[in-house]
């Protein structure tokens, strides 16, 4: 079986508990940042840069949730100019994009259709056009259907669309330390990650990403954090 299959079903009792105590925390947080009338974006931006995994995850949901208030500018643009527009869809997935159009909507049409979708950020591009962005935490269908996590003949740790021997890479990550990973880790295991590891759920992703970024290259490791 996949070693990373193995990790996965060790880590998910020991998550639901951590996630549960970690999530109580963060809500004491953000009360108490209420109470004293401080913005809760400056403090997560400092908390951000702090190194405790679980506190990153559950802020981090928290910051998405507020991201997902409907943009008051957003709404009033719309409704200021109640022209005709091409509108979009962008699914960003934890593990791939895909984006579809949505047809020409009036102002209203797309303030009604944010109000029925509230999950969704919108903005407006340069040419006039509508952008909803809806994060989605899954796998895409291309992901689903043939992703793979692997090296380019860089080194870079990257998500390919099929095998990397096909090099179609859809994401690079970041740089490894080759000479620390492979004095590190079993001889099998590396072998994985050059042949390419299949990634079949959001589980496996994150594991297999949480795995090799212990040796990414060091400028990498600090972009990453600070991402």
């Amino acid at each position: 079986m996949n070693i990373f299959r193995i990790k996965k079903h060790f880590k998910r009792r020991w998550k639901r508990w951590r996630r549960a105590i970690w999530t109580i925390s963060a809500c004491s947080i953000v009360a108490l940042l209420a109470w004293l009338g401080v913005p809760l974006s400056d403090k997560l931006e400092a908390a951000m840069t702090r190194e405790e995994p679980a506190v990153l995850e559950t802020l981090a949901d928290l910051q998405t949730a507020y991201d997902q208030v409907p943009s008051k500018e957003f709404r009033q643009a719309i409704n200021e100019a109640d022209q005709v527009r091409m509108v979009h869809l962008n699914k960003i997935y934890t593990c791939g994009e895909e984006s579809q159009v949505l047809g020409k909507m009036r102002g209203k049409e797309i303030i009604e259709l944010q109000n029925k979708h509230p999950d969704w950020t919108g903005h407006i591009d340069t040419g006039g056009e509508v952008w909803f962005d809806h994060h989605i935490e899954d796998l895409s269908d291309i992901c689903k259907r043939s992703g793979y996590i692997g090296l380019d003949a860089k080194g870079n740790l990257s998500l390919f669309e099929g095998p990397p021997k096909d090099e179609k890479v859809m994401r690079t990550f970041f740089q490894l330390d080759i000479e620390s990973m492979e004095s590190a880790l079993p001889e099998d295991v590396v072998n994985q990650i050059r042949q390419g590891i299949r990634i079949q759920d959001v589980e496996e992703y994150n594991s297999v990403l949480s795995t090799f970024s212990d040796y990414a290259a060091t400028d990498s490791q600090k972009a990453m954090k600070l991402n």
